[in-house]
């Protein structure tokens, strides 16, 4: 993959960066305050079928930003002595269907017990109207400081 950004090497492939959105990272959403500032959430994340899946309550601060502008930017990395990120554009969306089974699937990456994730899952669904948010992304920025890279490029 050709980066516009010639200062930092992408992900050489598309197969690279499903394997690094596989991984139990924690994700970053942001979305757009009224007053034109950025709101940033840490969160757990899916990334499946071409698509980024969070989980959240309706009466969140994200959501409501989201409900006025759909517009985000989702945030994976690491800082291990090798940097590399992956940096998404797109619309967000809310779901409220099966969201308890899909909120499991979330979870189950991060617990390394199930049941576990299916408890929290739960407790989280008994407490508040949750919601599944998707955001397909219609933009990438990648940084892979583990690919070769000049400075003559």
């Amino acid at each position: 993959m050709k980066s516009k950004h010639p200062q930092a090497p992408p992900f050489a492939t598309a197969r690279e960066i499903e394997t690094f959105l596989a991984r139990p990272l924690l994700a970053r959403l942001c979305s757009h305050n009224h007053d034109g500032t950025i709101h940033v959430a840490p969160i757990y994340f899916l990334f499946t079928d071409g698509e980024f899946l969070f989980g959240t309550q309706m009466k969140s601060h994200k959501v409501g930003n989201i409900q006025r502008d759909k517009g985000v930017t989702v945030l994976i990395d690491i800082d291990t002595p090798v940097l590399q990120s992956v940096l998404a554009y797109g619309e967000a969306t809310l779901d409220t269907t099966d969201v308890l089974e899909k909120r499991v699937k979330i979870l189950e990456r991060y617990y390394e017990d199930p049941a576990q994730a299916r408890a929290f899952a739960e407790r989280l669904t008994k407490a508040w109207e949750t919601v599944i948010i998707h955001v397909r992304p219609s933009r990438w920025v990648t940084v892979d400081y583990s690919q070769p890279f000049s400075i003559d490029e």
